[in-house]
């Protein structure tokens, strides 16, 4: 039984396209016409027991109230709230009714309509007793599947709500669900709800965890459910041990000691598959945490500052009962298994991986053990875990202790990718990728590389699984071996170039992009050409002609291209190709002249045959910068035919990255024109300044329009002064803005915002300076220096802040040499900025020439 929207709602599932495209756009439309109306039909359809299409109604309700995108959300929450008070707590009490309902799946959608609901009006001071009414529901129901739901919803309220929003009533929800989640509830069902109401509160229970009581209550609770005989609620608990680890570190130390060290070990040794995954992540985490605490003490150290944290050095400790069972599960691979299936013996490798960052040199001997016991193993599973481990410790030991062993296996290695079977053979690979990446030394260009080289050579013509690893392995061998000279005549790797570009060619010819074996071989062409010696050039001049015959031949084809993952695939495949053709720019520079006609033309016929929010428009733009900055002035003559092309990009906000990526392109033509570019300049400038007041263009685009002034003002010079009032204005109101300390995305962002307004400054300084006009500048000093002032005593200002105002004060010192701002030099704050960056240890080289270098040109200008 269904009432009419119920029909509508089960035509949305229906098999047929025509039949689920009207009926979605019938909500659609009464969700236009009367929201109101909508929701609560479709919180009544949810509500009905008899309902067929109560599932289908939950998670539209849901949907409605709910979207990832932060604008369209705040529209969906702005629209929840323009409903009248009354109806919405009838949709409210309506909905927690329906936890209790008999169909178990219609009280789980229930819960999530619960939690969207919430995470609009908790924020906002609203439904304030949700919570309330949900543990009261738990202390007083013994309706299974009402108490199941009741837990799911608090889970996904803790979820989607931020953790201070609930910080006050984190003692009743956490007595709620250690209550749910405790061995004595006789549910199952309800005891794995409530532990994974658990999991979700664990952030906002800081306060409860700092006491020891509280703290050994939980740690039990956990610990006991993972020993439970439901395996999801074993997992789960496991997964809370991992979160737990994450939150607390520094609280564990007495119960990694009393249990949870054996239970975790005693986990990745489950038969279930998906309990042990969670125990050796547990173990990658603990991983994870401790290199990171490393970090930090390190950094601590080199700042002269004594450390705040401690790394209790649970890794290392328990490397003994660890490793040993991590080795063995490596060679649990399935010769079925999915190589995209997240699987146990790819988590073995990856947690053994970073035991090995973690605990370094102490892996190395039972891990060489291991090899040299199973790499002639007569299974295969064996011989593929000992590469497998081979080439997860080469990461963290020192080279010191990993250089014999690998010398000595490398050419057992180079043999291995001859193994029948094919597991063997593409794990054989990514290892030897890892060699060449972190111990090249081991490498011997006479000895090894060409047989190495032929051995991946063969690989690039196995299974495409292969292809991949062999195509990384090159990757890292053109970059660990290029030439220190740009301008050098020759390399080790010159004398495979040809041979080695010839067959990645062919693998990119193919109709096919299976695991990724094109991509792989277009970026290995990439790479190869930015590595290489000029004696390969005659190579890479061929290929850019096959290069601009096939990204030609695309876009002869883009019309007969249909269906979304042939179109997606068509996309990627052009993306690939101009990333080589950028490649090839960069990479011969002047030369590229030559080409210059055409490539401008393919580009520009790839511009208009794009589609607005088609990603390949970055990649042409990334093309036309590294053309803009071989050619130079040269290529002025074809701006007038890209600028529409460019202007669309920069007021595309929609495509924040795109529009960035114009932004900077402004940018490199500015830098090549030289004055040339003051033709465009009113129409830059302006499409800039109208840029950075859109509420929509994301914040992150907005300091490279900043730096965008500077270089426009580095090359129009003088004529800058038309633009220059306007700019110092913007610079001001920019200036303006600040980050809490407690606000760590804040502050980047500031530290970025303020790097564009010094690249600004600089280039407006030395453009106006170039063109004889630094007086412009007089009446904007004062607000320069105070911005400057407080940049510098700002104790989060990033190396690159204070190193670009500190070339900024050279600047204006050197643009004003006759006393003229003689007394804003003297301020104190300014013998000490130069102070501390020609002498404090944490400086970089870079800074402190800088700064000795400003302090000359300060020195001459107060004399």
């Amino acid at each position: 039984m269904s009432s009419p929207i119920g029909e509508i709602l089960l035509n949305t599932l229906s098999p047929e396209q025509q039949i689920r495209e009207t009926a979605t756009h019938q909500l659609e439309t009464a969700a236009k016409e009367d929201f109101k109306q909508y929701v609560v039909m479709l919180c009544q359809e949810l509500s009905m027991e008899q309902s067929q299409a109560r599932i289908a109604a939950g998670l539209a309700l849901k949907n409605a109230l709910t979207a990832r995108e932060t604008v369209r959300r705040d529209e969906m929450s702005a629209r929840w709230m323009s409903i009248d008070p009354d109806t919405r707590s009838q949709i409210k009490n309506l909905v927690l009714t329906t936890l209790g309902t008999a169909d178990l799946r219609a009280g789980l959608v229930a819960a999530q309509v619960v939690a969207a609901v919430a995470a609009i009006e908790l924020p906002i001071g609203e439904w304030e007793d949700v919570i309330r009414q949900m543990l009261q529901t738990l202390q007083t129901s013994d309706n299974n599947n009402l108490k199941q739901c009741t837990f799911k919803a608090i889970g996904y309220v803790c979820e989607s709500i931020h953790h201070d929003i609930l910080t006050t009533q984190a003692n009743n929800i956490l007595t709620a669900v250690v209550q749910g989640a405790r061995k004595e509830e006789p549910s199952e069902e309800v005891r794995l709800a409530a532990i994974g109401a658990l999991y979700n509160s664990l952030e906002f229970v800081k306060e409860n965890f700092g006491r020891e009581g509280e703290r050994n209550y939980i740690m039990q609770v956990v610990c006991e459910a993972t020993q439970s005989k439901d395996v999801q609620v074993q997992i789960v608990a496991f997964e809370c041990l991992v979160r737990i680890m994450q939150l607390y570190y520094d609280k564990m130390p007495f119960y990694m000691q009393k249990a949870v060290y054996g239970i975790t070990v005693q986990g990745m040794k489950h038969e279930n598959e998906r309990v042990a995954l969670q125990a050796v992540e547990f173990w990658s985490t603990v991983c994870e945490e401790e290199i990171d605490l490393e970090l930090i003490k390190s950094d601590a150290l080199e700042a002269g500052e004594t450390p705040d944290v401690i790394n209790y050095n649970f890794a290392k400790l328990a490397l003994p009962e660890t490793l040993p069972v991590l080795l063995q599960l490596m060679a649990k691979q399935d010769e079925d298994d999915d190589e995209d299936d997240w699987n146990l013996s790819m988590a073995a490798g990856t947690c053994l991986s970073l035991t090995a960052q973690c605990v370094g040199d102490d892996c190395v001997t039972p891990v060489i053990q291991f090899v040299e016991a199973n790499i002639r193993h007569q299974e295969w599973q064996y011989r593929e875990a000992s590469v497998m481990a081979f080439g997860s410790i080469l990461d963290g030991p020192s080279a010191e202790l990993l250089v014999p062993p690998v010398a000595q296996a490398l050419p057992y290695l180079i043999e291995m990718m001859n193994d029948p079977v094919v597991k063997v053979k593409d794990t054989t690979a990514w290892t030897l990728g890892r060699v060449s990446q972190s111990l090249i030394e081991c490498i011997t260009p006479e000895v090894h590389l060409q047989p190495l080289i032929e051995a991946l050579m063969r690989g690039l013509q196995d299974n495409n699984r292969i292809v991949s690893n062999c195509c990384l392995s090159l990757m890292n061998l053109a970059e660990q071996l290029e030439p220190q000279d740009s301008e050098a005549l020759s390399s080790p790797m010159s004398p495979y170039f040809d041979g080695v570009v010839t067959a990645l060619m062919q693998i990119t010819g193919r109709n096919t992009n299976e695991a990724f074996s094109r991509t792989s071989a277009y970026e290995a062409i990439s790479v190869m050409v930015s590595h290489s010696a000029r004696d390969t050039f005659p190579t890479i001049s061929a290929l850019s002609i096959t290069i601009l015959d096939r990204l030609e031949q695309s876009i002869a084809v883009q019309n007969q291209v249909v269906g979304v993952d042939e179109r997606n695939s068509h996309s990627e495949l052009q993306s690939n190709i101009c990333s080589v053709l950028t490649n090839i720019i960069r990479r011969v520079n002047k030369d590229i002249a030559v080409l210059a006609d055409r490539i401008m033309t393919v580009l520009l016929q790839l511009l208009a045959a794009a589609s607005k929010h088609s990603t390949i428009l970055e990649d042409a733009f990334l093309a036309v910068g590294a053309l803009t900055t071989a050619l130079e002035s040269e290529f002025g003559r074809y701006l007038e035919s890209f600028a529409p092309y460019l202007f669309s990009a920069l007021a595309n906000h929609e495509e924040y990255q795109l529009c960035s990526i114009a932004v900077g392109l402004i940018g490199d033509i500015c830098r090549s024109l030289g004055p040339q570019s003051a033709t465009y300049c009113n129409e830059f400038m302006s499409t800039l300044l109208q840029n950075l007041q859109s509420p929509v263009l994301h914040r992150n685009v907005k300091p490279a329009i900043l730096s965008c002034f500077g270089d426009i003002a580095l090359a129009i010079e003088g004529q800058f002064g038309n633009y220059l009032d306007v700019t110092m204005n913007v610079l001001a109101q920019a200036c303006t803005i600040r980050a809490s300390p407690s606000d760590g995305d804040m502050i980047d962002y500031v530290n970025q915002l303020r790097e564009g307004i010094v690249d600004a400054y600089v280039g407006i300084v030395q453009g106006l300076k170039a063109g004889e006009s630094s007086a412009l500048l007089a009446p904007h000093l004062t607000h320069v220096f105070e911005f400057l002032n407080t940049v510098y005593n700002d104790p989060e200002r990033s190396d690159n802040v204070l190193r670009n105002m500190i070339g900024l004060i050279g600047d204006l010192a050197e643009s004003f040499p006759g006393g003229e701002i003689k007394s804003l030099l003297q301020a104190d704050w300014i013998s000490a900025c130069l102070k501390e960056g020609r002498s404090s240890r944490q400086i970089s080289v870079t800074t402190k020439e800088v700064a000795r270098w400003a302090k000359e040109m300060v020195k001459r200008a107060t004399m």
